[in-house]
């Protein structure tokens, strides 16, 4: 028997399918994590216990870098949030909640925009460049930028969300040429098909680790990962150069005079629309106490 460290692909029916190296082992979690009340999430970091013969048993779970309620997924390195230039049109409060989200979780957003050889996605793109977020627009004309955009995913844990209809599963198999011919069973689950299973599970696409979220959309995010008040400045990254250079100390950056966000804003250093969307954020969580957000 030998101990391995691995991470957690898919959880199915009490089994547990790890990744060490090259090779997938199934396992049973120990008893234990039951009375933790802390079962084992897909993108775990975990170590087993390999037997002679008989299951492997799920012994730890290492520490988490971030974990998401739902979908129930941890250690995830990059929040892949797709919008469409049309068809829908892009909500730019739903994107940034989904943005300040990311960097709540220790996640760095990427915004994809779509559909840009239907419309041109430049707008788009320029409010999120300035903010200080990767940006990818593609299309089928842009093979560069499919290139760029998986050269960025390869080797790191990523999520894909967004409304329906920005074409989350267009993108996909558009990033993974190879998908549709290869396994024709886990291009079906990335594209939603009718007949999909409904679990989580983690795909090593080219060395780019995607994880299948069913149902995932920014309606799971703006419903379980609702920002402190407090600390809802710090996941505006184009606010940073600004804070603590207010006139009052618990400035929050909505109404106040000698507020040196708002100037910003007044100067064009900070996009309009993106502090619209703080003020929003902000408004929703002001009363909220703690122990409510749990």
């Amino acid at each position: 028997m030998n101990r391995q460290q691995g991470i957690l692909m898919k959880a199915v029916g009490g089994f547990y399918y790890v990744r060490c190296g090259e090779t997938e082992y199934e396992c049973k979690a120990r008893g234990s994590f039951r009375k933790k009340d802390d079962s084992p999430v897909v993108g775990d970091r975990v170590e087993i216990l390999v037997p002679d013969d008989g299951f492997c048993a799920l012994e730890s779970i290492l520490p988490r870098r971030n974990k998401l309620r739902r979908p129930a997924l941890a250690n995830i390195d990059a929040l892949v949030i797709v919008c469409s230039t049309v068809d829908p049109k892009p909500n730019y409060t739903v994107i940034d909640k989904m943005t300040a989200a990311a960097v709540n979780n220790s996640m760095t957003p990427v915004v994809a925009v779509s559909k840009n050889d239907i419309q041109n996605g430049d707008e788009i793109a320029e409010i999120y460049r300035g903010s200080g977020i990767e940006v990818f627009q593609c299309s089928p004309d842009n093979t560069e930028e499919a290139q760029r955009l998986r050269g960025f995913l390869r080797g790191k844990i990523s999520a894909f969300t967004g409304n329906s209809g920005v074409g989350k599963s267009t993108l996909l198999n558009y990033l993974f040429p190879g998908l549709e011919l290869q396994t024709g069973q886990i291009s079906t689950k990335l594209g939603r098909g009718r007949h999909t299973t409904r679990v989580v599970e983690l795909f090593d696409l080219d060395g780019c680790f995607v994880a299948d979220t069913p149902g995932f959309s920014t309606v799971d995010l703006e419903r379980y990962e609702m920002i402190d008040k407090e600390q809802l400045q710090y996941c505006f990254p184009e606010f940073e150069r600004y804070l603590g250079r207010c006139r009052f100390t618990s400035c929050a950056h909505i109404c106040e005079k000698g507020c040196a966000v708002l100037e910003a804003v007044k100067n064009g250093e900070i996009n309009p629309s993106r502090h619209k969307s703080y003020v929003a954020m902000y408004d929703e969580v002001k009363d909220i106490k703690a122990w409510q957000r749990k």
